[in-house]
């Protein structure tokens, strides 16, 4: 076989690869809400309430989480 321009060495790109992770992700995505909309969607309530202590976990982190900061003196340097 005659490879002049050294197609054969040649592997897929990056953007090639993400396009096939994304498109059978979207594939699996959809044949999994066709064969089981009926279980997702009765779950759909519970995800919600397993949402707020998981929410309430992991977004404290930008305000110090509670107690231990008794800096309210109102902006006063003393």
């Amino acid at each position: 076989m005659n490879d002049e321009r050294g197609w054969l060495d040649r592997g897929p790109s990056k953007g090639t690869f993400w396009l096939m992770v994304a498109l059978a992700l979207g594939v699996m995505g959809f044949l999994l809400w066709e064969e089981h909309k009926v279980h997702m969607l009765g779950a759909l309530p519970w995800l919600i309430l397993l949402a707020c202590p998981l929410m309430h976990v992991f977004m404290h982190g930008g305000h110090g989480g509670h107690g231990g900061n008794d800096d309210h003196r109102g902006g006063r340097d003393e």
